[in-house]
């Protein structure tokens, strides 16, 4: 065809001669219409996705004027060389039609390209990729047709207009290619950029983008000093939490709703069939149809740069089949080897290019889906039912988060590689058989026969951490139990398992590098017939190599997709639980609250909790509901908030919802914030709360004042403090309706008097608004609106305390029993209350630790003064109790003054950070972990390995050359043996290398692991009040998984590939000696870039994985905390706030990913220059080389980008992984606490005998720098008395526990118990012999009887014994699995009340001499409290019991009864003694109602 077109006389200048040429109707042809075609082809759909943008227009610059009127000039050469041919032809000279159809087709193209230009400018396109190509593949094909034009000048041919033109057409279009290289502004209108740090990639013109030039200002910026967070560029809004996790909401609701219509459709009898058939109603909403509707476009593009890579990487081995044919030839020309030559350096570059460019959009996407998914699992467990959360722990939704999310992330990264490899394998295989024929077969075989799958290491993982989140939650019961031996070694034996899972996928991948062997062997013993030269050996060689990569990663991709699928599973699972009914709670209508017919469950399948609940509560009224442990009072108020199922009835509440659940809520925030909760400050209104909570005296304790940082679920505050800061949270909110769920049990009596007068009563802040109250004090019943009694969940009689005592019914009963004296009438008690009110104050303002030294007579002195005052002041009652409840504002603000001075203190440090190189230190650690004899072994192998593989290539090159000589088949069997001789020694010393590395990682992980635990149980109290329980987990989870999985593969690849890059630089050497000189300039390039980007990179991922904490931390508080952030609707704000944290995560793992690509342009340009010399190298020197070692040196070098590539990627990840060592080792080596058995100390085992405790001048504070919580504490108990305990909240009670147990050590001064000091005894000797019935019970997952009994112990019957003496019995044994019940975690599926109760079977079981309740009463009903306290009594009669009491009237019958306050003895007698004295015990007393 080309030949009717062009004529037949333009014939072709041959191949051998010095000048070659093409023939110019190729020229003419091929060459112009090549950018043609391509700028046809690409142009509707680039205008198509033109129209789809939507950036503003820019505005006309200079260079857009000369761009333009460039376009237009090359147009206008084009046409006036097709006048020219029209011209000739007018004067008779033919000419064939190619000079017609060329110059028409360059003219029309060239306009097109002008239109872009315009185009692109409305558009907003600042720098066009499109037309870049396009004016490169135009000058590209140019160069050649320029060329010969030069010589047809030089040998005088005429020259014609044709010439002019050309050259002027040359220019342009270089011209238009140079200003094509730089940037436009920015669009007109484009949003004002108030991004103080926007990332420079949004304006990277394309070559920068190709490149990864626009990174360079960081790679700089961390290489001269290390990164912080204020350096990292904002997250592109694309790629944030507002735009990608809605994207995939939005795809997620479609699936549900199709799953939804497809239970729908189907008729009644197939329903029938589906439930007999659960596979066939498997239609489940798919996650990750969500996810590719999602994600999958984009991704795609990604794809699209990989299937073209796959084409260009065959093209090398066919460059190097021609170069080695080109060194055999003697007589080619040498512009033949050049042009190879540099065409091997320009295709391995082109691969380059789109291989990043792959790599980022796939990353790009992982990164979205991992933000996405984090975020759907969030904005999920907010609205779950109580259902759902039993099946999914709060560990195991943090680690859907944590590891399954990163999951997607790196399988995203490999997915191509699912299709991609087969293709590479298939194409390397093409190409494979046409060299070697069918032998080829036999490597496939083993390669198939070696693809290991792994899956169950998962479940191990999960539940090791799950119970690692457990015994850091409960950390302080194992301590005072002495319990931690027990759970260690459940640990110990679920990693045991985890780690022989790790242990069989090691070994199978030692096997898998059989491989390239077996396929050499039988390919020698089939073709011993064949000759085997040069050309054969090395393009297969450089085949295989190709072969390698792809089979070594599907098996990686594959078990990588398997362990994804589990996780899409468990995501799965996880999204479509059902979620709770937002309409179950009606907002609308005229009572307050009010229950119809009301009839609720926990859970769609469950019994009833509450049966026929029928209430209603007027506008503005305080409701009491009271009742047994159990009995479904806080039952109650979750049926009012929605968080219950309903099954029947109708429930509705007027207006918004303030909830104080039983067991107080606190977030990791300062207090002020804690109180806030989202809500704009107003001092005023925030003095008057605090005031009414009688948090003030507190404020003056906390080193901070209200802007203290509160520790991870209120650690550093005291129960009653917790328990009034989510008061006062309630209370700032302002709502209509307020639910307090027994908010005064755990503050001390008068506390509990000061909030019911001043917040909840009749005459308190609260007096306007509808409250419903549950509580088991009986002191404040008289004063409220009306009371429900509540008996196993329904609703026994409900009416005014008159008419409940008009009743006798129950009510009347229960109170009798209780009320040790008639509660004296509210009318005479008010005067009274007034005054004491009024002396229970300037009491509390000195209760903060100021240095008043004795200052008990200025108590006096200030109360004396009082009642004188207020018993002159002549107003009447009514007034006098306004002026109480107003807000004493100037007090405060002097208040404030005060505080401001005094530097805060943070109780929470920020997560330590190492920065710069990362020591070797860390490395011999993690050396010495491994082994050093065995550390020094691996390396040895791997040299011994290298050596081998070079062996056996030189051995085949030695072979290729007998083909030249004519010597193959003599040799033949010589040859073969010693290469297969080396090939064998070579895969048995890679499977010994791998196996020996394999084993010594896994003794590594197992010693790291095992070290951080056994210190983590060492370590004293205090370290976990100030560290948030996420980031030791962080250590348990994210951190072991990085030393168990990723570090091994990463150690193995970089020794790998180390000793790859050293084999090939040798090689090259050897063969091509004048090497040597370049080796030098580009190691220097070489490391000078790997140093950059390692300081960059390593900052980087550490910056990432401290911002990763606070993702997880705030998710499991954010869980605990669901009901509350529900009902006080801070639903939308919480998950912003999510999605901020993900997002400072992914910022600073944005320019990680980044940095990878920048860094493997860079260095992989190196290896490409490396393979353009080797090629050049070779071709000057063919005359003295033989074939075979061009083929050695230049295979070798195509081997070599990858290697060096993959180092420097290795050296930084060996870097990022190893810091997992060192932030392991950091927790490892913490301080600890004191051993747990002194051996020369040992007391007998009957000690104590007698139980006498004495304390001499003890001191104790909490920490370092803080002040001493008891001071000079003296006193001693003599064995069987019982102790009564109280205070003020702060006063001391619980610290004095804590130091029995040796939890706190002392400041100064001493405990003895029976003539032993407790503090020369090891900790287990000591707290084994005490039993404590702890403030707040703690359970563990697993079953009843492990709870009670974690080292069997004891007998059943003995179990039994203590449950029927704790008042469990009837519950346990109405269970169907009896001691068996398994408590989820946590013990949430038993009441408040009856972990408590299980919490004194466990002391029952262990029966020491000294016994200590720690307000262990607080949130039992006073009958149960009874049952308790009369088993304590009975139980543990000769005992020396000490208890800390809220409700006084536990403790009137007690020995004595010791007064604390600011943490010194106050008053310490019996209680008949203390009320007569008429001192601080008496004011509780008359509190409680005690006395008159």
């Amino acid at each position: 065809m080309l030949l009717g077109c062009c004529g037949s006389d333009l014939s072709n200048q041959t191949f051998h001669t010095d000048r070659p040429d093409l023939p110019e109707c190729f020229q003419l042809s091929v060459l112009s219409w090549l950018p043609c075609i391509y700028l046809w082809v690409v142009c509707p759909i680039y205008i198509f996705y033109l129209k789809r943008s939507n950036r503003d227009y820019i505005m006309m610059s200079i260079m857009n004027r000369i761009k333009t009127a460039l376009g237009l000039l090359l147009s206008i050469v084009c046409w006036t060389d097709l006048f020219y041919t029209f011209h000739e032809l007018r004067q008779g000279h033919s000419q064939p039609p190619i000079y017609l159809i060329t110059p028409l087709v360059l003219g029309m193209t060239m306009l097109l390209a002008t239109f872009l230009i315009q185009y692109e400018r409305l558009r907003g396109v600042q720098s066009s990729g499109v037309l870049f190509i396009f004016w490169f593949l135009s000058v590209l094909c140019a160069i050649v047709p320029f060329r010969s034009k030069i010589l047809q000048a030089s040998s005088q041919v005429r020259i014609s207009l044709r010439f002019t033109t050309f050259y002027f057409y040359f220019g342009l279009v270089a011209c238009e290619l140079i200003l094509c290289c730089f940037n436009e502004k920015p669009p007109l209108f484009s949003n004002v950029v108030t991004d103080p740090n926007p990332c420079p990639e949004t304006t990277a013109g394309f070559l920068s983008t190709i490149t990864f030039w626009w990174f360079t200002s960081m790679a700089i910026k961390g290489y001269k000093m290390p990164l912080e967070t204020k350096d990292l560029w904002s997250l592109k809004e694309r790629d944030s939490s507002k735009i990608t996790v809605p994207k995939l909401l939005k795809e997620w609701e479609k699936e549900l709703t199709k799953a939804k219509r497809y239970v729908c459709e189907s008729s009644p009898e197939e329903v029938e069939v589906l439930l007999s058939n659960p596979k066939a109603a498997s239609r489940q909403p798919s996650f990750l149809r969500a996810l590719i509707r999602a994600f999958g476009p984009y991704f795609l593009i990604g794809s699209a740069y990989k299937l073209l890579q796959d084409v260009i990487t065959f093209v090398n081995p066919q460059l190097l089949r021609m170069l080695i044919l080109f060194t055999k030839q003697k007589g080619a020309p040498d512009w033949w080897g050049y042009s190879l030559a540099f065409l091997m350096f320009f295709t391995a570059f082109l691969q380059t290019l789109i291989l990043h460019q792959h790599f980022q959009y796939c990353f790009v996407t992982g990164m979205n889906v991992r933000t996405a998914v984090i975020g759907a699992i969030y904005r999920k467990a907010l609205v779950i039912t109580n259902a759902a959360k039993r099946s999914s722990t709060v560990g195991e939704v943090v680690n859907l988060m944590s590891v399954d999310a990163q999951r997607f992330m790196d399988l995203t990264t490999f997915l191509n590689m699912l299709w991609s490899a087969p293709l590479q394998i298939m194409l390397a295989l093409y190409f494979l058989w046409q060299n070697l024929g069918p032998s080829v077969l036999a490597g496939v075989a083993v390669m198939i026969m070696l693809i290991p799958l792994n899956v169950e290491q998962m479940q191990y993982k999960d539940s090791r951490i799950k119970l690692m989140n457990e015994i850091l939650n409960g950390i302080k019961v194992l301590k005072l139990y002495a319990w931690e031996n027990s759970f260690k070694e459940k640990v110990l034996a679920i990693r045991q398992k985890e780690l022989q899972v790790l242990r069989k996928t090691a070994y199978l991948g030692a096997l898998s590098t059989m491989v390239a062997l077996t396929s050499f062997a039988v390919y020698v013993t089939v073709d011993e017939n064949n000759t085997l030269d040069a050309e054969k050996a090395f393009v297969s060689l450089s085949l295989f190599n190709i072969l390698r990569f792809p089979l070594n990663m599907l098996p990686q991709v594959i078990s990588s997709i398997v362990q994804a699928s589990v996780s899409l599973k468990r995501i799965q699972n996880f999204l479509s639980h059902d979620e709770l009914d937002p309409n179950s709670v009606d907002r609308k209508n005229t009572a307050a609250v009010t229950v119809v017919n009301g009839k609720f469950a926990w859970a769609k399948g469950d019994p009833p909790i509450l049966h026929n609940i029928n209430m209603m509560v007027p506008n503005g009224s305080l409701l009491a509901v009271v009742g047994h442990v159990g009995c479904g009072k806080s039952s109650l108020l979750s049926a009012l908030l929605g968080e219950v199922e309903k099954l029947e009835g109708e429930v509705s509440i007027r207006g918004s919802v303030a909830y104080v659940p039983q067991q107080a809520w606190i977030q990791n925030a300062t207090l002020r914030d804690n109180i806030l909760f989202g809500k704009p400050y107003n001092e005023q209104k925030y003095q008057c709360v605090l005031e009414a909570c009688a948090l003030t005296p507190d404020l003056e304790v906390l080193p901070g004042g209200d802007m203290t940082e509160i520790g991870e679920k209120g650690i550093n505050l005291s129960g009653g403090q917790r328990q009034r800061v989510s008061l006062a949270r309630a209370l700032y909110s302002d709502t209509d309706v307020y639910l307090l769920d027994d908010p005064l049990s755990a503050v001390d009596a008068h506390v509990a008097k000061h909030i019911f007068d001043n917040l909840i009563g009749p005459e308190g802040v609260l007096k306007s608004k509808t409250r419903i109250l549950v509580t088991h004090g009986i002191s404040f019943l008289p004063q409220v609106d009306n009371i429900m009694v509540m008996v196993e969940g329904r609703v026994s009689e409900m009416g005014s305390y008159q008419e409940l005592l008009k009743q006798n019914g129950a009510f009347a009963e229960f109170l009798r029993n209780y009320a040790l004296e008639d509660i004296v009438e509210e009318e005479e008690a008010t005067g009274r209350e007034l005054i004491q009110d009024e002396e229970l104050f300037p009491d509390d303002a000195l209760s903060n630790h100021t240095d008043m030294v004795d200052n008990e007579p200025v108590i006096n002195e200030t109360k004396r003064e009082q009642i004188s005052i207020i018993s002159a002041d002549g107003e009447n009652l009514r007034s006098r109790s306004v002026r109480r409840h107003g807000c004493s504002q100037r007090k405060h603000s002097e208040q404030q003054e005060k505080k401001k001075p005094q530097d805060m203190q943070k109780l929470i440090q920020t997560e330590t950070m190492e920065t710069g190189r990362v020591k070797t230190k860390v490395y011999l650690e993690y050396a010495k972990a491994v082994g050093i004899l065995l550390s020094v072994l691996i390396c040895f192998l791997y040299g011994c390995q290298s050596a081998a593989a070079i062996g056996a290539n030189i051995w085949l090159s030695q072979w290729t050359n007998d083909a030249s000589t004519n010597m193959t088949k003599e040799n033949v069997h010589m040859r073969v043996g010693v290469y297969a001789a080396l090939g064998i020694a070579q895969g048995i010393l890679v499977m010994m290398s791998s196996f020996t590395l394999a084993m010594g990682n896994i003794g590594a992980a197992r010693k790291l692991h095992h070290d951080l635990l056994t210190n983590k149980f060492h370590t004293p109290q205090s370290f976990f009040d100030t560290t948030p329980i996420g980031r030791i987990i962080n250590r348990f989870s994210k951190d072991i998984y990085v030393i168990d999985e990723a570090l091994p593969a990463t150690v193995l690849m970089f020794l790998a590939t180390f000793f790859v890059s050293l084999s090939t630089m040798i090689v090259i050497i050897a063969s091509t000696p004048i090497f040597a000189v370049v080796i030098a300039p580009l190691a220097f390039i070489y490391v000078f870039v790997q140093r950059f980007y390692v300081a960059t990179s390593r900052q980087l991922k550490r910056l990432e994985s401290v911002s990763r904490s606070p993702i997880y931390s705030h998710f499991s508080e954010t869980v605990t905390g669901c009901s509350v952030i529900r009902a006080y609707g801070r639903h939308s704000s919480f998950v912003l706030m999510s999605d901020m944290k993900v997002d400072e995560n992914q910022k600073s793992y944005y320019p990680g990913i980044v940095s990878n690509r920048w860094l493997g342009v860079r260095i992989e340009f190196i290896g490409n220059c490396i393979v353009l010399f080797a090629a050049l190298f070779a071709v000057t020197g063919k005359d003295t080389l033989s074939p075979g070692l061009v083929g050695l040196s230049v295979s070798y070098a195509l081997q070599v980008t990858m290697s060096l590539n993959w180092m420097v990627r290795m050296t930084s990840d060996l870097e990022s992984n190893i810091v997992a060592v060192e932030r392991v080792k950091e927790y490892a080596e913490t301080k600890t606490e004191a051993p747990w058995e002194v051996e020369d100390k040992k007391p007998p085992p009957e000690w104590p005998m007698e139980g006498n405790v004495e304390f001499h001048d003890y001191s104790v504070r909490y920490r370092e720098g803080l002040d001493l919580v008891l001071k000079n504490l003296t006193l001693s108990v003599k064995g069987g008395e019982k102790i009564g305990i109280v205070g003020r909240t702060g006063a001391g009670k619980s610290s004095m526990t804590l130091c029995l147990f040796r939890l706190l050590e002392a400041a100064a001064g001493e405990i003895t118990i029976d003539k032993v000091k407790i503090s020369e005894i090891g900790l287990h000797d000591l707290r084994s012999k005490l039993t404590i019935i702890p403030q707040e019970p703690v359970l563990f997952s697993g079953t009843l009887k492990m709870n009670l009994d974690p080292f069997e112990k004891y007998s059943d019957e003995e179990v039994w014994r203590a449950l029927e003496h704790s008042h469990l019995h009837k519950f346990v044994s109405n269970q169907p699995a009896k001691l068996e019940l398994e408590c989820s975690e946590g013990g949430e599926n038993l009441s408040v009340g009856q972990r408590q109760l299980v919490c004194l079977a466990r002391a029952l079981l262990r029966k020491t001499r000294i016994l200590i309740l720690d307000e262990a009463t607080a949130a039992i009903d006073l009958e149960t409290d009874d049952l308790i306290q009369s088993t304590i009594r009975t139980q543990f009669e000769d005992c020396t019991v000490f208890t800390i009491a809220h409700r006084l009237n536990t403790i009137m019958d007690y020995t004595r009864v010791l007064v604390l306050d600011k943490g010194q003895v106050a008053e310490f007698d019996t209680p008949a003694n203390l009320l007569s004295q008429r001192g601080i015990f008496y004011g509780m007393a008359k509190d409680a109602g005690l006395t008159q």
